[in-house]
Order: C-alpha cells, then structure tokens, then sequence
C-alpha cells in the first residue's frame, strides 16, 4: 500500500472535512455499501466527478466541524474518470488540510463478476462488442493505481450482499469505538462455509431436530428446539468447551490489537442447531462483559428440507 502523505494543519480553524472514497470495479457492490453507509449516517454522493472535490469542499459552511461525514462514490463510467488524477488532487487536498480522506476499493474476481453479468444480463460497460471476462480485465488494469492506493480493500467475491453489508458497517460505522469488533453467525455447510471466519465449530455431532417432524419448521430460536439440543447428552460438555475456550482466547486477541474476530458456528442447514449455539455463545460472551454481533445467514433461506433430508444425519 502506497504511503500517504501527512495531514498538515490547516490555515482555517475548522477541522478537515472527514471523506470516505468509495470506488473498484463495477458489479462488486459499490451500490450496496453506499446505501450502508448512507444508513449509518454518513452523506452520500455517488457517481461525483472527483475532479470537482475542491468545489465540493469550498461550499461547506466555514467552521461546521459538526458535519456528516461525507461518501463519495465514483467509478469507470465517472466523467472524466483518471486514476492518476485523482489520487494526484486528493493528495494535494489532504497536505492543505482541507480533508481527511480514506480510500475504499471494493475488488471481485473476473469470473464471480461474469457471473453476476451474465444473471443479470447486463453489458459490461467496457466489453460491449466482446466476452464480459475480457471488459473486467481491462477494467481491473485502469484501476489499478487506485487499489494500490487504497486504505482499505475489501474483495466481494464470496459475500452474499448481507456479508458485504456486514463488513461495511464494521469497518465504518461513526460511533465505533475502534475495539475488536467480534461476529458470531450461523451457518449451513451445505451453503458454504463463511469465507472470513476466524473460528468455525461444526455443531453436526449434535442430534438434529429437523428428524422431529413437529421440530422441523421452528429453528434454534425457539424454546422447544433449544430444549431439543440442550437434552442432547454431548451438549452440556461440547457447550462447555467452546465457551472456555472463547473466554480464554478473546482477551489475548483484544491485547493484540485484533480489529475483527468472526466466529462461525455450522450444522447441516443453517436453521437449528448452529442458530441455537450460536445464541448461547452470544450470551455467554455478553455475560463476560463483549458485545458480540449476531448473525443468523441461512435462517431464512429457501428449500432448507430439500437441503437436511439429502445430507447424512
């Protein structure tokens, strides 16, 4: 990552205006992350022409240091889009002190890309007499001196839109305290294992409550599925473990500085046993004194009996 410059004081009193640029390539959810950060607070502005950043800041009422932070959200199709050009007059912004600047690059692989395109049918801006694939390449190489000089890089590849969401608001929301920022989801492994998980416990040695036919359209979140799980024999003790275990590592993580900890708890489908566990950790975690995030991805996914009554018990 290239080194940005220093910050030099500014001539006015007000403090620099805090900007976050959102640019990457297209179709890796640029949309999606400004609609989060516009829900966090932040004021949003999208497709901007950087080259008018200087204006855009000279009409911001002098001393407003309460202001929003502002997003701006720009790519490829920008007018008068060039890389090297705007990293030139951001840079040249941030030694006067006008802003404090950070630079997100939402970045996807070619082949998740062609097939987002390709579902959606839509053309890819820069491939529009040739295959998708060969459009983001040529895409993805006039964009590279901007994810070199990104702060942050955030690959879309394997998100669902929810993660993506997720990642969003850990990152940037205004009224983090900037402490480990510790997630805990559900999943099922038949959907795939979360991409980012710092732990994963694989809860299907636990007995399944989709095999009890009143059982099987509730999840882990209600009390007779919970009851279900906890006169499991192993319950109790594997419970046990996990707990100590988190309890132990989470304080040694948090003295190293660790921004993020996903833990990932998976059973077959996503809808009992690990909705369920990961509830209890959740609440053994608050008992302790953190403030996990909870996640439940496959909760409401579509053909789960399709998905339990094909895997082994």
């Amino acid at each position: 990552m290239a080194q940005r410059p220093a910050i030099m004081p500014s001539e006015s009193s007000s403090a620099p205006q805090r900007i976050l640029l959102v640019t990457g390539l297209l179709g890796a959810g640029k949309t999606t992350a400004l609609k989060v950060l516009e829900d966090l607070g932040w004021e949003t502005i999208d497709n901007f022409p950087v080259r008018l950043l200087g204006r855009l800041l000279a009409t911001r009422p002098s001393g407003d240091d309460n202001a929003a932070p502002l997003v701006i959200g720009f790519d490829s199709r920008t007018r008068g889009f060039d890389p090297l050009a705007i990293i030139d007059q951001v840079k040249r912004l941030a030694r006067r002190g006008e802003i404090d600047v950070t630079t997100l690059f939402l970045d996807c692989a070619g082949t998740e890309l062609e097939r987002r395109y390709n579902e959606t049918r839509r053309r890819h801006p820069m491939a529009q007499d040739r295959p998708v694939i060969q459009g983001v390449a040529a895409e993805r190489e006039l964009l590279e001196p901007l994810r070199g000089w990104a702060d942050v890089v955030i690959s879309t590849t394997d998100f669902s839109a929810n993660q993506l969401q997720q990642a969003i608001r850990d990152r940037f929301s205004p009224i983090a305290d900037h402490g480990t920022t510790i997630t805990i989801s559900s999943f099922g492994f038949a959907r795939g294992t979360p991409p980012l998980a710092d732990f994963v416990f694989d809860v299907r040695f636990l007995d399944n409550p989709h095999w009890i036919d009143a059982l099987r359209p509730l999840t882990g979140q209600d009390e007779a599925v919970a009851a279900h799980i906890r006169a499991d024999p192993a319950w109790p003790a594997a419970f046990a473990h996990i707990r100590d275990l988190l309890l132990l590592v989470l304080p040694r993580y948090i003295a190293h500085g660790k921004a993020y900890l996903n833990i990932a708890v998976g059973c077959t489908g996503g809808r009992h046993r690990s909705v369920f566990t990961a509830e209890e950790i959740a609440k053994a975690l608050r008992a302790a004194g953190f403030a996990p995030t909870l996640l439940h991805r496959n909760l409401a996914a579509r053909s789960i009996d399709q998905i339990e009554d094909a895997a082994a018990r």
